[in-house]
């Protein structure tokens, strides 16, 4: 699907787009939105999984939009980065100022199994979405990056545990246990300009024998190679996609993401954070094209939101 900022059919637009392209003020940035979203519909995604139709003595996962993953993990259930609404960003009463999705998220939270992890890996508004994580219920457990908690004073959930890199936890329920490791990747975490001071994590997570690494959202950098000796990891969900967003971007290509699976160890590769919202200045489909390229075909995956995997 291509943004009208991508055809020749609004030049008007172009034009008011490659204005509010020079400023960081929110103003301008709120117009660059709207000037990308004229005439985009948000499509439904071609996939949806059936979680209630998972083995609960396996690991599946499904894709459902940007960085939120549904996992089953030999029956404990987990989501990363939930962000299932229509449009992210600021809110202001009922209303969001801020892009709208491209395609519509794969499961709404009413359509979740009961979670029991949340892990968030920083304070992004296209990752920590409190409109969504308002309606998981207090009984949730939550596992963020460090001097995040407070964000979730407006939610139910009470049960966060705040992890600095190095930092591992493990917790039990009825379906046994979960240990969580938090290790460093290359982002920022401030959710605004000046909270300078907020994490930023990606995951390991063991049970089983079996463990997965969530690389949330990361620039290139050699930090997954210090992940091999804690490895082999079965599957490594890693992100692709806006990494043309400016110079502050801290994005990696989808080669850079395969080079850090494999410097981990990973088995499969999971794609996450690219056609979910028009971030980057790649077109819509490139950074899958790009991944498909560069890794084999039988380690992939999925390719498309709202596709499940199956270990």
């Amino acid at each position: 699907m291509k943004s009208p900022l991508k055809s020749n059919r609004f030049p008007g637009l172009r034009r008011a787009a490659s204005f509010v392209d020079t400023t960081r003020h929110w103003g301008p940035r709120l117009l660059r939105t709207f000037v990308n979203e004229f005439g985009v519909r948000v499509a439904a995604p071609n996939y949806l999984p059936t979680p209630e139709q998972w083995c609960q003595s396996s690991v599946t996962a499904a894709w459902l939009g940007h960085a939120s993953v549904l996992i089953n993990f030999y029956g404990m259930h987990i989501v990363t980065d939930p962000v299932l609404s229509r449009r992210i960003g600021a809110s202001f009463g009922k209303r969001t100022f801020g892009p709208k999705r491209l395609i519509a998220p794969a499961l709404t939270v009413d359509q979740l199994p009961l979670i029991d992890l949340v892990l968030l890996s920083h304070a992004h508004m296209d990752h920590l979405h409190i409109a969504t994580l308002a309606k998981f219920p207090p009984t949730t457990r939550v596992i963020t990056a460090s001097n995040t908690a407070d964000l979730l004073a407006g939610t139910k959930m009470k049960d966060v545990h705040e992890l600095k890199w190095g930092e591992r936890t493990t917790f039990s329920n009825h379906h046994g246990d979960i240990t969580v490791e938090a290790f460093q990747v290359a982002h920022w975490g401030a959710r605004w300009r000046h909270d300078k001071h907020r994490g930023f994590n990606g995951y390991i997570l063991e049970r089983n024998n079996k463990k997965l690494l969530f690389g949330g959202d990361t620039a290139y950098c050699p930090h997954f190679k210090k992940l091999k000796d804690k490895g082999p990891f079965d599957l490594a969900v890693m992100p692709i996609g806006s990494y043309k967003a400016g110079e502050d971007c801290w994005h990696c290509t989808p080669e850079q993401a395969i080079e850090m699976a494999n410097d981990a160890g990973a088995n499969y590769v999971l794609p996450i954070h690219h056609m979910t919202f028009n971030f980057g200045k790649e077109i819509q489909n490139e950074p899958l094209a790009r991944f498909e390229r560069a890794l084999a075909a039988e380690r992939i995956g999925w390719r498309h939101v709202g596709e499940t995997f199956k270990l």
